[in-house]
Formats: C-alpha cells, structure tokens, sequence
C-alpha cells in the first residue's frame, strides 16, 4: 500500500507570533489538503527552550484528523515534552516510540544528547531499533525518523552537531534490509543525500532556513517562508520526496 506522510521540522516555539504564526500556517495547510496525508511527522526541535508551555502550545498547533508522530530534538527537554506534549509521566530516558501506519513500520528516535547540539543513538535506543525491526515481518517496509542527520550537509554549523557515531547505525540497518529511509530534522535546510545504501532525508525548518556557504554568510534567512516534505513510500519501497513552501 502507498504511504503518504508529511514531514515538518524544528518549529522552535518559543511563545512568539511569528513562530506561532509560521506552524499554524504550516499545519492550516496541511489539514485543509483535499487527500489527507496518512501521517505527519515532526522530527525535532518542537520548543525553543523546553518548557512546558512551549509543549502545551504545540500540543494545540499539531492537533489534526490524522496520526502525529514526535520525536525530540537537542532544544526540546524530555521531561516536560513526555508530560506537555505526550501526556505522560515526566522522565529523563530517551523517547522512543514505533508507529503502524498504512503498511508501514515507522520508528521515532530519541538522538538528543541533553545539553549538547550533537545527537547520538545510545546503547538503550539502538536495542529498541534492532528489537523492534526484528520483530516486524520481513516484508514489511520501515522507516527511522530522528533529529540530527548522520551524514555531512556541507555547512559548517548542522555539520557540527551532526549524528555521533553513525555506523552503529549503519550495521544496523544492514542487518534490517526492510527499513527504506532515514528522516531527520536539525539542518534547517531541505536535503536530500544517502546513507547505509539508503536515501536520507533531511525535512525543511518550520523557524528559519539555513543559507548555504554559497548563497551568503549570515546562517539564518528569516525571510524564507516555512517547508515541508511529502514522502511516498511505494510497493517497492521507494521513496519519492516532494518538498513545498507556504506562502
């Protein structure tokens, strides 16, 4: 079965109105679709500061007809996103959780490090991974969403704080051929590149776009409207990605 998801990231809320007025607008456009989408993920960097009104107001602003699937980035806190955004006990251990949607398997990571820029799947997250993909009937197709991505991007600031460690990774999804791509956040550029003989995706910012080395020295461009992606995971487990700006 075809899977369509939508992707956003890094909406850095931060009680201001533009960012409040930046994802509104985002996910008004992604709820009035005329074919909803079968999922929305968010891969990271919800809040600004971590804060639980920063989650309850994201909690507000992500409601929608279909599934939303979270995971955090390095500016989000796991405590008050468990208990703001998910609902659930405060805790400090990684927020892992894996979703069934229309056919597919898709596994949301916890990659933060708590106080650094830099990601990292520990110990505890890459047994969940391999557990979870073992499990899975081996013609079922998956998907591994986290924040940093695990490759360069060629700027210096997402590269960084890029995926620690990616090979740990990459023996993994060697060992679980089902899983078809990895989506990430973190570089608040759109990005498209490989990794572990897979495509990995890096979703367009919410808050602000990256300007590459190339098109000026100031990082962040403000001025650029919000992106977002459309991934559509086929029979054969390829993904075509379709990336949009809302005006």
């Amino acid at each position: 079965m075809t899977l369509l998801l939508a992707h956003i990231s890094d909406l850095h809320l931060d009680g201001s109105e533009r960012a409040t007025l930046r994802a509104t607008r985002v996910m008004d456009y992604v709820r009035a679709l005329p074919h909803p989408v079968d999922a929305l993920l968010v891969t990271g960097d919800i809040a600004d500061h971590g804060e639980e009104a920063e989650y309850e107001e994201a909690a507000q602003i992500l409601t929608a007809p279909f599934p939303v699937l979270t995971c955090p980035g390095n500016h989000d806190a796991r405590p008050a996103y468990r208990k703001a955004l998910l609902g659930e006990a405060p805790g400090p251990g990684p927020v892992n959780r894996a979703h069934h949607i229309a056919g597919t398997t898709i596994l949301m990571c916890d990659s933060t490090i708590p106080g650094r820029d830099e990601g990292r799947l520990d110990a505890r997250t890459l047994a969940w991974i391999d557990t979870t993909l073992t499990a899975l009937p081996r013609d079922r197709a998956a998907l591994i969403a986290f924040h940093q991505p695990p490759v360069e991007l060629h700027h210096p600031l997402p590269d960084s704080g890029m995926l620690e460690e990616p090979g740990q990774l990459a023996d993994l999804l060697d060992a679980h051929p089902q899983v078809a791509a990895v989506l990430t956040g973190h570089a608040h550029t759109a990005a498209a590149s490989t990794f572990a003989a897979r495509p990995v995706i890096v979703g367009p910012a919410i808050t602000w776009t990256l300007r590459m080395p190339w098109e000026g020295d100031e990082a962040a461009d403000r001025d650029q409207p919000p992106g977002l992606a459309f991934h559509v995971l086929d029979d054969d487990r390829r993904l075509t990605t379709h990336y949009r700006v809302v005006l």
